[in-house]
């Protein structure tokens, strides 16, 4: 994964997007922080792809490093971490839509997310931001 201290080994977009989502556990980070609105480091333990922690700490650690993600201290609690989505990050919602139809589509009884692959082809722009206003929303209350 690049961060942003290290040269990228190309120019090419693909390249480039595989350097920071390319392995087996980013992107379903991602999804969690942006679908399941988890923010809590135990919150993404408890998916059920049981990343172990010294990966999930890594994958974290690089997702912030690339300004995909940002961290704070919880205001309720200062020794819990929240992690949030930062516009970098909301930007990868089609490409993720495209993957969740692509998973769907291949992958025998994997409609579970059909409603939401029709809410996001039925307008785009607007779930696009129905999903930036919640998290905004989310993002606010914990600055509280």
């Amino acid at each position: 994964m690049t961060t942003s201290n290290q040269i990228s080994r190309s120019s090419c977009p693909v390249s480039c997007a595989k350097d920071i989502l390319g392995d087996k556990w980013t992107l379903l980070v991602v999804r969690d922080l942006i679908f399941r609105r988890k923010q809590y480091f135990g919150d993404f333990q408890n998916s059920p792809e049981k990343i172990a922690t010294n990966i999930l700490s890594d994958r974290l650690k690089k997702l912030e490093e690339g300004h995909v993600i940002s961290r704070r201290r919880d205001p309720a609690n200062a020794r819990k971490v929240i992690y949030m989505p930062t516009e970098k990050c909301l930007d990868l919602v089609p490409t993720i839509m495209e993957l969740i139809r692509w998973g769907a589509k291949h992958a025998p009884g994997s409609n579970a997310h059909e409603n939401l692959v029709q809410r996001f082809d039925q307008d785009p722009m607007k779930f696009m931001a129905e999903i930036r206003l919640s998290l905004r929303k989310e993002n606010e209350a914990n600055k509280e």
